[in-house]
């Protein structure tokens, strides 16, 4: 036993020996085009991370990135049967993921294309787009304050972070300003979209008579009826804001960060809204949990953009290295480890 390990010991040395060669053969060999190679792969890598913080994929982009780590440690130590397993998994995975978030994986594409001549063009468009978000709020308000004193169900999702388009599809398009007299004829109880919710995005009203998931907690008072139920799901799944009006009671209520508060008033909502969804949008908004390091900017970016661009950099650099010095003996491997099964 004693010798079968020293043998393994032996072997595991040699081999990060080995790597530690190819390391240094591979960096002494650099040229221009691979610093253009590591460029475009974090440009690739940056635009990952923007779509799986979109999506909420956090746990499933952590569950990819164990994958990698433990197929690069089962190559590195020469896991044959380890790192053979992981690599079709791989080729597998790919086109699964492709299949499965095509759609999204379609959004991102169109909006890359026209991302970078957007940002430009609205640049100098900042103010004007402040001043919608705080006529959206007065419009939002006054719109709320009329169907709450009229007993009117209304349910209003208003959209932060976290992509809505799966809920936007499940309704009927509206796009138009963020206007109180439509709010209240969307609701109205004998409009034929009154019993959906209104999804407003960039303060425009883009949807109408939306489907929300329903929250399967216990917990929720049994008084309250689908649309709070339909609100606390949506908080669960996105980091939106849910404005609920209560058509027996005419109660104001908002959902957001799993938790449901109740007994808004007009002035309250406004203070509200302006805190948790216009944000720091104007020098004259209230600080919010956004002030943290995420929130925070150097040179006016966001400490989070500079985090993820550092990431996408060194997870470049890895991909890079790990294409460069493993393609040449993982061959060798997989036929070494089908040799053996054969024979």
């Amino acid at each position: 036993m004693k010798t079968l390990l020293d043998v393994g010991a032996a072997g595991i040395g040699m081999n990060l020996s080995g790597l530690w060669s190819d390391l240094k053969s591979a960096f002494l060999s650099f040229t221009l085009f691979d610093a253009i190679d590591i460029l475009l792969l974090a440009f690739l890598f940056f635009c990952v991370f923007k779509f799986f913080k979109g999506k909420k994929g956090g746990a499933l982009l952590s569950g990819i990135a164990i994958c990698l780590v433990l197929w690069f440690i089962s190559t590195t130590l020469n896991l044959n049967g380890t790192s053979f397993i992981f690599s079709k998994i791989f080729e597998i995975g790919v086109i699964a993921l492709i299949i499965i978030f095509q759609p999204e994986i379609r959004d991102v594409l169109e909006r890359l294309g026209s991302g970078p001549l957007n940002g430009i063009m609205s640049f100098g468009d900042q103010k004007k787009k402040q001043q919608l978000y705080y006529t959206a709020v007065d419009n939002i308000c006054a719109a709320v304050s009329d169907l709450s004193r009229t007993k009117t169900g209304a349910l209003i999702v208003l959209s932060r972070t976290t992509s809505l388009d799966d809920i936007i599809q499940s309704g009927v398009s509206i796009n138009a300003d963020t206007n109180s007299f439509l709010l209240r004829n969307l609701f109205f109880n004998k409009a034929p979209l009154h019993d959906g919710a209104v999804v407003i995005d960039e303060a425009r009203v883009v949807a109408a008579g939306c489907l929300l998931p329903l929250t399967r907690r216990q917990d929720i008072d049994s008084d309250l009826g689908t649309r709070h139920r339909a609100a606390v799901g949506m908080s669960e799944i996105s980091d939106a804001i849910i404005i609920v009006v209560s058509e027996e009671t005419g109660i104001i209520s908002v959902a957001s960060d799993f938790t449901l508060t109740r007994n808004y008033t007009t002035d309250s909502l406004r203070s509200f809204l302006l805190k948790a969804w216009v944000k720091d949008k104007s020098e004259g908004a209230a600080k919010t949990k956004s002030d943290t390091y995420s929130g925070k900017k150097l040179f006016g970016v966001r400490l989070s953009t500079y985090a993820a661009v550092l990431l996408s950099v060194l997870c470049a650099v890895i991909f890079w290295l790990y294409v460069k010095i493993v393609p040449h003996t993982l061959a060798s491997q997989e036929m070494a480890f089908l040799s053996r099964w054969i024979l």
